[in-house]
């Protein structure tokens, strides 16, 4: 197991991916849609949003903002009625940024059935009080799928950093 040490003597343990994850189901109500029924594709974003933020908190232990929402796939419509369920997980951790992976799935509650709406990847930045970039502990890849999904997450931190003209 690795340890970072940080200069300010602050030892910050790996965590797994399991350790944040989370799981959460909103119903959907007219509100939220356009007048054919169909869900706003906003409110979908503003979901994916709010439980990446959730697992990127749990994850630092601090304020964390969202850097960028990207690979965003809208797959299948979500309706009024359904329950809209999202599913994330750490894939990949830098210093102080984190790759979020989120799976989005309505139920139509009636008949039971889920369908896979969404797929979306969430870079989220850990913050201090200063309002400055903190160190995030690192990532403890127990798994070969834990393995794998850090290393696909590197290969896209390097693509974001490459198409922003940072490497």
């Amino acid at each position: 197991m690795h340890v970072l040490i940080f200069d300010n003597n602050m030892v910050l343990p790996p965590k797994s991916p399991n350790e944040s994850k989370a799981e959460m189901t909103v119903r959907m109500f007219p509100s939220d849609a356009n007048p054919a029924g169909n869900v706003f594709g906003g409110e979908i974003l503003k979901q994916i949003d709010l439980i990446a933020g959730l697992v990127s908190q749990r994850h630092s232990r601090t304020n964390t903002v969202t850097a960028s929402i990207d690979r965003v796939n809208f797959l299948k419509p979500v309706y009024v009625g359904n329950a809209l369920i999202l599913n994330a997980k750490l894939n990949y951790v830098h210093r102080s940024s984190m790759e979020i992976e989120i799976k989005v799935e309505a139920e139509d509650l009636i008949t039971g059935t889920r369908t896979l709406t969404n797929t979306a990847y969430v870079t989220a930045v850990a913050l201090g009080s200063n309002g400055k970039t903190v160190e995030v502990p690192p990532l403890l890849l127990e798994t070969e799928e834990d393995r794998q999904r850090f290393a696909d997450g590197e290969k896209r931190m390097l693509q974001r950093l490459k198409e922003r003209g940072k490497i």
